[in-house]
């Protein structure tokens, strides 16, 4: 795997001061934080299609039981509107 270059020295030193508290490398910390973040991302993902499923659902129960999404009931066997 490729290595990461970072050039932040505020940053890398509170990546030092994480780990030696932690009492663990910088990869770990690093590590753990890109773990946390991905779970978070996809916990967020999760709740926003959730969401997206109710709004479906709540929209769909607006329409006629005979209305379908490819629009036949509205169309005869020509093409031509009904």
């Amino acid at each position: 795997m490729g290595q990461l270059n970072i050039k932040d020295a505020a940053i890398i030193a509170k990546l030092r001061h994480l780990a030696e508290r932690r009492r663990t490398s910088v990869t770990e910390v690093l590590r753990q934080m890109v773990e946390r973040e991905v779970a978070n991302d996809e916990a967020r993902i999760a709740v926003k299609l959730a969401a997206i499923r109710e709004i479906t659902r709540g929209s769909a129960a607006l329409f006629p039981p005979s209305s379908t999404s490819d629009h036949s009931d509205l169309y005869d066997e020509n093409g031509l509107p009904k």
